[in-house]
């Protein structure tokens, strides 16, 4: 008799365990969530995390509070997303940069921030070509005669990026190398130091998503010469691919959703099925859109088919850009 009250103890103990812990599964999520942005206010990654952790919020009942933690070029705030406890209260909304920071660590022989195997991805919103601007007042109002000048005065002037391998520095490199010449590169922390400093006159040119730009195109202040992408733009209409002007370079400034992988497969799923409905929904869409950055989504395991093969290009880019003094 005792030792069938026994195993009838042990059998309602693990029930309990069971229903206790399966209780605690569904009731995610019972507090904010923190959604990490790995630069300064006003970049491509801010222009679509504000709405989408507002619509975030809507779909989980719960405020998802957007955090800026800028610094060497997305790696700082990448890192911390990387590192905190996989509970599905801190997500990362990065750009294409989370594939390159890694191999740039390996190149400059130093332990790497993060690697990509300490994410699982939820989704893809944007996919945007970078841009090549400069100002209105500049000289240059073709790609030609931007490239021109460059061969024509090496070295003279510079272009600023979001940091050293990032995702404003890696497709000037690959144009650099296309139509050979040279400009001396200037790293911010962000796209939206680099555009105040292009708009003061203190560098001459970025590679940016359109959505950081667009409005300062429109305005007269900044001038688009080309783009990285395969297809006409349509916040942009009338600028030309590099690939028309006779340099095939091409490249996606794209954002999406992470979590650490260790996370729960029902936490990541519910993040999956609101960040579906959160990008489908029109003031997302609308906001996104005017901004320049149209939403181009994909679901994870699509996308995790996408970020492999672009993480193998970009890891090929920041060996061919090498290792910088």
């Amino acid at each position: 008799m005792t030792l069938r009250l026994s195993s009838l103890t042990a059998v309602l103990v693990a029930l309990l365990a069971a229903c206790s812990g399966a209780a605690a599964q569904t009731a995610w999520p019972e507090r904010p969530i923190t959604m990490i942005v790995p630069f300064p206010p006003g970049g491509v990654a801010d222009t679509v995390a504000r709405p989408l952790a507002e619509a975030l919020g809507r779909e989980l009942k719960q405020s998802v509070i957007v955090e800026n933690k800028a610094g060497a070029g997305g790696a700082l705030g990448i890192g911390m997303a990387a590192r905190a406890p996989a509970d599905g209260y801190t997500v990362l909304l990065s750009l294409s940069s989370i594939s390159i920071l890694p191999e740039a660590d390996a190149i400059l022989n130093r332990k790497p921030a993060y690697t990509l195997d300490q994410f699982k991805p939820i989704a893809r919103f944007t996919a945007d070509p970078t841009v090549l601007v400069v100002r209105a007042d500049s000289p240059w109002r073709t790609l030609q005669e931007f490239v021109a000048d460059m061969k024509r005065q090496p070295a003279r002037y510079n272009y600023g990026s979001s940091g050293n391998y990032g995702t404003m520095h890696v497709p000037m490199e690959m144009l650099k190398s296309s139509a050979g010449f040279r400009m001396t590169h200037i790293p911010y922390t962000g796209a939206g130091p680099a555009i105040v400093a292009l708009l003061a006159g203190q560098i001459d040119a970025i590679a940016s998503g359109p959505s950081t730009v667009v409005q300062q195109i429109q305005a007269g202040k900044l001038r688009a010469l080309a783009h990285w992408g395969e297809q006409p733009l349509a916040a942009l209409p009338g600028v030309p691919s590099l690939s028309q002007s006779g340099y095939p370079v091409r490249f996606a400034q794209w954002s999406a959703l992470f979590v650490p992988s260790k996370t729960p497969d029902d936490v990541i799923q519910k993040l999956r099925a609101a960040a579906a409905r959160a990008a489908a929904e029109p003031t997302v869409r609308q906001v996104v859109n005017k901004a320049g950055s149209p939403i181009e989504y994909l679901d994870a395991p699509e996308f995790q088919t996408y970020w492999d093969a672009d993480a193998a290009v970009m890891t090929q880019a920041v060996r061919k850009i090498g290792k910088l003094e």
